[in-house]
């Protein structure tokens, strides 16, 4: 039996044909009208020789157009790669040459930008754009065909050839360190480890591949989900096509503003919705907080958090409001698929230090001579999954033999990051070693503090990183973006934080800013706060 993407699509669609499927601005499409544009998308791309295997970038907003390529390339067996709309030249360079595209669809604003570089693959032989207000002239440039004409010149039809199990979906990721990597997964094993097909609560597979789809026909209407992260990140991806796999209808949001949201949530109907940390869950509890009579929010029933920190003061404002809603935090890396996931309730705890998940199937840590820590062992060892996991890198074997390792007989999934078991047999995520602080011997992750900093009222949005000490290596570095209306110092900042975490992790010097850099998805970046603390900018004395 073949679980492959395209194929659990299609037996959603034959299952709810006429259920509403994606919301875009304007625009909507049923779950048969969106599949009738997949089907032509792909018949253009087969017509320009592409298909099995092919790389065909994906370098816009969201967009309902997003999701048809996605949908076409998936279709002929070609691979959408997923590029991020705010790469400067050389690193859309990268990219391109890296992924050896063969084919690229751009929103029109990125002409000139994508025009530069084209030909660092010299296999790019095919341009389709989406049309916007730019003005620029994509089909002078680039030879580029609009996205509707390239449509319009597809068959309707699903006349594929059978597709496999085998068929590789592949997520480019920039993680928080270093040049993006393509993670390439086999299409069955991306659904069992991130698509659902094994059910993050119970851990059970499901029975076969139209499992989902009958579970979509069962239900007299679908929910409403709002995908809010760029679909250039692998959590908005993945987090669409399991939510359509049930027969959800997805509501795009082009660009996030807090009110976007809700202004979308007001107008659909929206049920749950997708975040990352606090990086979109602060500013849109902050929105709500500040008017609080302009949107009627009375639909949301359940959010969603994965790929970044999504602090415990933060949950409990939305539970203020929001007295039954649902709120999951989930834990994971686009290598190594989900590791866990954990409900929140108001004033719950921190346990030592950082998320505290249901640990997922397959999921184990290891010691330093990948040996399993067992549960009840409070040593801190390395995340790891078995079971389906990817096949490794795109065109980086070293790094591919690092991450993916075999133990006696057993291959292993091993992102980087560090975590510890409870006595109870939860998993605490510790966070990456690489941005990990050692001072004086002692590792000090930097969620954790984050974590405890954050629960300051006069704290939006911080980030920890190590800093060279002459007497313990490093110290720990706290930059901070300070909420409008507020101050604090470095002394009132740590005796909050010594609250809920051990003194020697608290942060020796505070820099403040008016804004913290993180990528669209919500993701932190280290590296620009590790230079900004280096530098002795936006220091504050204490």
């Amino acid at each position: 039996m073949a679980y492959n993407i395209a194929d659990l699509f299609e037996h959603t669609v034959d299952a709810v044909p006429d259920r509403l499927c994606v919301i875009d601005r304007d625009r909507s499409f049923t779950f048969s009208e969106l599949d009738e544009r997949g089907n032509r998308f792909g018949h253009f791309l087969a017509a320009r020789g592409i298909g099995e295997g092919d790389h065909v970038g994906i370098y816009a907003m969201n967009s309902e157009q997003w999701v048809t390529a996605m949908l076409g390339c998936l279709k002929v067996r070609a691979v959408p790669i997923n590029v991020n709309y705010r790469y400067v030249e050389d690193e859309l360079a990268y990219i391109i040459e890296n992924a050896g595209l063969v084919a690229c669809v751009f929103d029109q604003e990125y002409t000139e930008r994508l025009s530069h570089v084209a030909d660092r693959s010299p296999a790019l032989h095919t341009f389709v754009h989406i049309e916007d207000d730019s003005g620029l002239d994509a089909a002078g440039l680039l030879g580029s065909v609009p996205f509707e004409e390239a449509m319009a010149s597809g068959s309707p039809e699903r006349d594929f050839p059978e597709r496999s199990g085998d068929d590789h979906y592949v997520i480019y990721t920039g993680g928080t360190t270093g040049m993006p990597k393509g993670v390439v997964w086999r299409s069955e094993d991306i659904y069992f480890a991130l698509g659902q097909g094994i059910d993050a609560l119970t851990g059970e597979r499901v029975a076969s591949e139209y499992t989902k789809a009958e579970q979509a026909a069962a239900s007299a209407t679908g929910l409403v989900f709002c995908v809010i992260p760029p679909l250039m990140h692998g959590a908005a991806q993945i987090a669409t096509m399991s939510q359509w796999f049930i027969g959800t209808t997805i509501v795009l949001l082009p660009k996030f503003t807090a009110e976007a949201v809700w202004d979308l949530i007001d107008a659909h109907g929206v049920n749950a919705i997708l975040i990352t940390g606090d990086a979109i869950g602060r500013p849109l509890i902050e929105a709500l907080e500040a008017e609080p009579g302009r949107w009627d929010a009375s639909s949301l029933v359940a959010i969603s958090s994965s790929a970044a920190l999504f602090s415990q003061s933060v949950k409990d404002r939305f539970l203020e409001r929001f007295p039954n809603l649902v709120i999951t935090d989930s834990i994971g890396s686009t290598e190594g698929g989900f590791n866990g996931i954990t409900y929140a309730a108001k004033g719950q705890k921190i346990e030592g230090g950082g998320p505290t998940v249901d640990p997922g199937r397959d999921v184990v840590i290891l010691d330093d001579d990948l040996e399993p820590i067992l549960p009840g062992d409070d040593r801190i060892g390395r995340l790891a999954r078995s079971g389906n996991i990817p096949l490794g890198y795109h065109n980086d074997p070293k790094k591919t033999a690092e991450t993916f390792v075999e133990v006696d007989g057993t291959r292993y999934a091993v992102a980087g990051d560090f975590a510890r078991w409870t006595e109870d047999g939860k998993l605490v995520m510790l966070g990456r070693g690489t941005v990990s602080i050692n001072s004086g011997g002692e590792k000090i992750f930097p969620e954790e503090v984050e974590q405890a900093v954050k629960g300051h009222p006069a704290v939006f949005d911080c980030l920890v990183v190590g800093v060279p000490d002459e007497r313990w290596g490093q110290r720990v570095a706290a930059v901070v973006h300070v909420r409008d209306g507020h101050s604090v110092t470095l002394e009132e900042i740590n005796e909050h934080a010594r609250e809920h975490i051990a003194g020697y992790k608290v942060p020796r010097e505070l820099h403040l800013v008016d804004v913290i850099v993180r990528s669209p998805s919500g993701k932190p970046d280290y590296p620009w706060a590790k230079r900004l603390a280096e530098s002795g900018e936006q220091l504050v004395e204490s």
